[in-house]
């Protein structure tokens, strides 16, 4: 699917003082992602704190994404959990006609084998009426989805691709060897994207790509023409704050990185906590000085 070759953006839920999803500055993250070279938006995944929200609030935000994005970009929605029937259900009940494909993570805390991990992702397979993108992120889950278990799964027709955040580039190089010609493997961890990408991989489905959007795309379309030189420069420049954004959680340090960039505030949902006022001042050090 030509559509989820580049950059992706995970998209954060801004939220205001009192906690609300904070819904101008959402628009105004959409807006800015369509005009400094993303591919495509990935809706309520991770970065977007879904876990958090509400059904009504969920409804919400798929709601001004879409208004604000307005047909210009492909928009792919985070859809998972570790009750393959309550996701089947999900699939089968939601409206679905906006978005491109689903993005679906492994089942977490069940820590389910691999053919546990085959079966979950074969029902939804059979479920869903677009394609799916299996999310495969074991510091979050508890398992990693093995090399092999992503092979099987790419026999289904409808299993297009892979978020590949183990953050191991010898595994995801595999993914890229054993699975179809046409089976995307995109870079879920923004610090090795561009190595994955120039190792065969589709690009990237990004948190940093939504503060430094234009870099970060342009980083990625070097690296798919096979610019080497090129991308590595926009990497090495970039390197330092993608480091930062992850010191203190997802996605405590991207939304503090908007917040300088005056586009959402920097408030996050419990558990999670803004980053700390050390770290605060070196993002807006670093964007000063970049």
């Amino acid at each position: 699917m030509q559509e989820l070759i580049g950059t992706g953006v995970a998209l954060v839920t801004p939220f205001d003082a009192q906690g609300a999803v904070d819904h101008l500055a959402l628009a105004r993250i959409v807006h800015y992602q369509v005009e400094n070279g993303i591919d495509y938006l990935v809706v309520l995944g991770t970065t977007g704190e879904s876990i958090t929200l509400s059904k009504q609030e969920k409804a919400d935000v798929i709601k001004t994404i879409n208004d604000a994005n307005n047909g210009r970009l492909p928009m792919v929605l985070g859809l998972g959990g570790n009750d393959t029937a309550v996701v089947v259900n999900e699939l089968k009940t939601m409206n679905l006609t906006d978005f491109i494909a689903i993005l679906s993570v492994s089942p977490s805390y069940s820590k389910p084998t691999q053919e546990g991990i085959y079966q979950h992702f074969k029902a939804l397979s059979q479920a869903s009426s677009i394609p799916i993108i299996l999310y495969n992120v074991p510091g979050r889950t508890g398992t990693n989805m093995e090399v092999e278990t992503v092979v099987r799964l790419s026999a289904f027709e409808n299993i297009i691709a892979i978020k590949e955040a183990a953050g191991d580039i010898v595994q995801a190089m595999k993914m890229i060897q054993y699975t179809p010609k046409d089976f995307l493997v995109i870079s879920g961890d923004d610090m090795i994207a561009n190595a994955m990408t120039l190792a065969g991989g589709a690009g990237v489905i990004s948190v940093i790509g939504q503060a430094m959007a234009q870099d970060f795309s342009d980083m990625i379309r070097y690296a798919l023409n096979g610019d080497v030189g090129e991308s590595y420069q926009l990497h090495y420049k970039m390197a330092a704050v993608v480091e930062m954004i992850f010191e203190q959680g997802n996605p405590a340090g991207i939304k503090t990185l908007l917040q300088h960039l005056e586009l959402c505030g920097n408030e996050v949902r419990l558990p999670l906590v803004k980053v700390d006022t050390l770290l605060n001042k070196r993002l807006k050090t670093f964007l000063e000085s970049y």
